[in-house]
């Protein structure tokens, strides 16, 4: 559906036509976020470069009632970025200033735009960074974190992105410009930064971010168990937590993955291990190495045959990036993968796990476990070809009853992925009508027209949750 030409006009004058895209090779490009399952063309990209212009667009888009959203990077996994019929997507990227870093207060602000790894790369120098990592940290952006509430590794010991975001400048559905919060820890009143971030593009646009940043630890180590099983793995994770111990982070790899990490990168990583997890303590100095030294013995005692510990930085950066980039090594075993992202109580990890091994069985699909174990959130990589129809039926059957698995054992549908279009008609199984309808009153305060990215997280039933514009996509993902 193709942007009226007096609305295109309108909007490349405010913009400049540099910055306005409606070509067939852009609007295919941004057809779907990492989640690739769901798609439909946008009818423009519009490219706002202040807060003034995004603001006027709004009330443009607003005006004229064409449907509108918000897209960063475009690494989210959960279609929160895949426009609704008709919609314009405000692309955010220009917005990349890095601006009043405060060394004394540990606080800077920066545009959503700024990629979340750029940021500590910013304020290394001044032994700070900024905690939430997550796995596209080299690539994602701040804003994506922002409406996400993005995790990570290293979010076991920290928390989320909603812990790190102090304040607020946002873009209103109607285009009116407020601020939200402060550059302090507590302001008066609600916490209205804190309602505003994992909201998932649908209560405003954030242009300015207030980011709390952290002391760089004085000394960490790294260590990696060996398990002969993921299961085993799993009750070495509850292990250490019984025990008092909270780990900067801790991150489980199954046989699968360990295999595509070994193919793509030559890490020396056990091929053989059912499992291996990798665990981090940080901090002060003094008594690091008796904390460490406590996980091993928990780790052994637990059945794992090995435990390792990185002699170097080099040696630990490598750990990391087996971790990091296994997503990417996973391309290694097939043309694509859908991953989900359920959170579960961690001791029941052996359990679902199981249960998410049997399910890919019953499917014939080849399933890898990479994920935050410290927390018990999940991210099993169902293997499949995108050209063939049946498999991609499969998966999206598959996701579905790993999801149900979670929520059996009183887990939740997502822990920093989002619900966005994938998992929206699964909402019901979670909350009750009264509960949902208390959320859309909450969205309705910032968004009562739902202009603003539509059909993202709450069941609607004939629009974009079951609309024909959601379909499997057909091409290789790479």
């Amino acid at each position: 559906m193709a942007l009226p030409a007096v609305l295109r006009a309108q909007l490349a004058a405010l913009v400049g036509e540099r910055w306005i895209k409606d070509d067939p090779v852009s609007l295919f490009t941004y057809r779907s976020d990492g989640l690739t399952l769901h798609e439909a063309e946008p009818a423009a990209i519009v490219f706002p470069g202040t807060t003034a212009e995004l603001s006027a667009a709004v009330k443009i888009l607003a005006g004229a009632g064409i449907p509108f959203l918000p897209r960063g990077a475009g690494t989210g996994l959960s279609g929160g970025a895949v426009p609704a019929p008709g919609a314009v997507l405000l692309e955010m990227a220009r917005f990349r200033e890095i601006s009043d870093v405060d060394a004394v207060s540990r606080t800077v602000m920066v545009g959503p735009g700024v990629v979340n790894d750029q940021l500590s790369r910013h304020v290394r120098s001044l032994g700070l960074h900024f905690v939430p990592d997550p796995s596209s940290q080299k690539a994602c952006t701040i804003g994506g974190n922002v409406g996400e509430n993005s995790g990570g590794p290293h979010t076991l010991k920290y928390g989320v992105t909603v812990n790190h975001i102090l304040g607020l400048e946002v873009v209103l559905p109607d285009g009116e410009v407020v601020e939200l919060g402060g550059r302090t820890w507590d302001t008066p009143g609600p916490d209205l930064t804190g309602l505003f971030v994992g909201s998932e593009g649908t209560f405003g646009i954030a242009t300015r971010i207030c980011c709390r940043l952290s002391p760089l630890p004085e000394k960490a180590i790294t260590l990696l168990a060996v398990f002969d099983s993921a299961e085993d793995a799993c009750r070495g994770v509850s292990g250490i937590i019984a025990r008092g111990i909270v780990p900067a982070a801790l991150e489980l790899m199954d046989r699968v993955v360990i295999g595509a990490v070994e193919q793509a990168y030559h890490l020396g990583f056990p091929p053989r291990a059912g499992a291996v997890l990798i665990a981090e303590i940080e901090g002060l100095t003094e008594g690091l190495d008796e904390e460490a030294a406590q996980v091993e013995d928990i780790l052994r005692a637990q059945r794992a045959r090995e435990t390792r510990r990185a002699r170097s930085d080099e040696e630990r950066l490598l750990i990391w990036k087996a971790r990091k980039q296994a997503f990417g090594a996973i391309g290694r075993l097939a043309p694509s993968y859908y991953t989900q992202d359920g959170v579960i109580p961690r001791s029941r990890l052996p359990e679902v796990l199981a249960k998410i091994y049997a399910i890919a069985r019953r499917y014939e699909l080849t399933v890898g476990n990479v994920f935050h174990a410290g927390d018990g959130n999940l991210h099993p990589l169902l293997l499949y070809d995108p050209r063939r129809a049946e498999q991609v039926q499969a998966v999206l059957a598959a996701g579905h009853e790993i999801l149900e698995a979670c929520l059996a054992v009183g887990g939740a549908l997502s822990g920093e992925h989002g619900i966005g279009l994938e998992k929206s008609s699964m909402m019901g199984s979670l909350f009750n009508g009264e509960d949902l309808e208390a959320m859309k009153r909450v969205r309705a305060v910032f968004n009562p027209t739902e202009i603003l990215n539509p059909g993202k997280i709450f069941p609607s039933p004939g629009k974009c949750a079951d609309a024909p514009f959601i379909r499997a996509k057909s091409g290789i993902v790479a």
